[in-house]
């Protein structure tokens, strides 16, 4: 951008007058199961249809911008990802039924069909084209309304649902184009710890990844120790890792407002990101069978709220998980809605539970080493 010399510069550029922006499309619900069961798979392509019609109906895209959608470069993917593993993804659009399942059962908790290759591409394409669009400041925030997911996805393999790691593929393309981009925030609030994202951030000091997670010791999905509090990333990235890993199901709104409140957004101000990608999972959300969690579209509302302080603004939510149709609408709804500039409600709840208290003073105890803000 012409005249940006420095981040504070880049921090204090006025944004007034931008809108909100969008990716939608429907090819990316061409990824579908094979077998014809009973019950629809959790990661079932209604869900983006559901937030778009959700959204559409009650005027929130009226005064936005439908971004343009792309697939993602082989380049683009190969930044993150191993090429063994794209080109495998890429001939399944040629294999048998027979052959899909074979591919398919070689990972963890993954189907395919021929379309896959392309909605995932067009996944990871979509959240890039939506960080560009917010770090060019064409709009001034956005909300890519896409699947598959990709927190789970790692440098060389698939799983829990996710193909492609879009947003760390969006993330790495803001760093390699856009030099005025100097540090980025992923808040990860999916009910999933997203091991794929931290893997293959955990090393960069200038790439702060921030995750709210049921954990229970580990047994909870993915089963990846290094959703612990204890993690805190590694090499040049130590302290660029947070998790707040909650001990049960049942957690609340309050318990999550509390999180934010004492350590994300303290630590996000000290960090001073440039942009903040949300991975944004609705599967936390009340009524989703899987997360068993109660956040309120009024949670998520305010979780936001808080976070378009940052950045000057700059905030894309990408969707992840949330296998509720109804729940995810509702609570994308809300999101957007605060995006657009509304007020978020307040929560019913918001006393925290005394498990996020005892889980929130052991996570600040332990990244006090890191950031002054934790220090007193």
């Amino acid at each position: 951008m012409d005249g940006i010399e420095t981040d504070t510069d880049y921090q204090r550029l006025s944004r007034h007058g931008l809108k909100t922006g969008y990716v939608y499309d429907v090819i990316m619900s061409f990824h579908a199961q094979l077998a014809e069961d009973d019950e629809p798979h959790p990661e079932d392509p209604r869900r983006i249809y559901s937030i778009y019609k959700c959204m559409l109906d009650n005027g929130l895209l009226n005064d936005c911008v439908r971004l343009p959608i792309r697939q993602a470069t082989k380049n683009e993917i190969l930044s993150i990802h191993d090429a063994r593993y794209y080109n495998t993804l890429i001939k399944t659009k040629d294999m048998s039924r027979e052959e899909l399942e074979k591919e398919a059962e070689r990972y963890n908790s993954i189907y395919l069909n021929a379309h896959s290759h392309e909605s995932t591409l067009y996944s990871a394409g979509g959240v890039i084209e939506a960080c560009s669009a917010v770090v060019t400041d064409k709009v001034r925030n956005a909300f890519a309304i896409v699947r598959p997911p990709g927190h789970h996805a790692e440098y060389d393999r698939a799983m829990g649902f996710c193909l492609l790691n879009n947003v760390a593929i969006a993330t790495r393309y803001c760093k390699d184009h856009f030099p005025f981009v100097k540090r980025i925030m992923i808040l990860d609030w999916d009910i999933h710890f997203g091991n794929g994202t931290q893997q293959l951030t955990c090393r960069d000091k200038d790439i702060l990844y921030m995750s709210l997670h049921r954990y229970e010791g580990g047994t909870f999905y993915p089963q990846d120790n290094h959703g612990t509090a204890s993690y805190c990333g590694r090499g040049n990235g130590k302290g660029s890792t947070v998790n707040i890993p909650w001990p049960n199901n049942g957690m609340t709104d309050g318990d999550y407002l509390y999180a934010f409140e004492q350590v994300v957004m303290p630590i996000a101000r000290e960090f001073g990101p440039s942009l903040v990608i949300v991975s944004a999972g609705f599967d936390a959300a009340a009524g989703d069978h899987i997360g068993e969690c109660y956040v309120t579209p009024a949670g998520y509302g305010q979780m936001t709220h808080m976070l378009k302080t940052l950045a000057n603004g700059r905030i894309v939510l990408a969707l992840e998980g949330g296998y509720n149709l109804n729940s995810i609408a509702k609570s994308a709804h809300a999101c957007m809605s605060v995006l657009l500039g509304e007020a978020p409600e307040i929560p019913a709840i918001l006393t925290p539970s005394p498990e996020a208290v005892d889980t929130i003073r052991k996570v600040k105890r332990i990244q006090s080493k890191y950031w002054d803000c934790l220090k007193y």
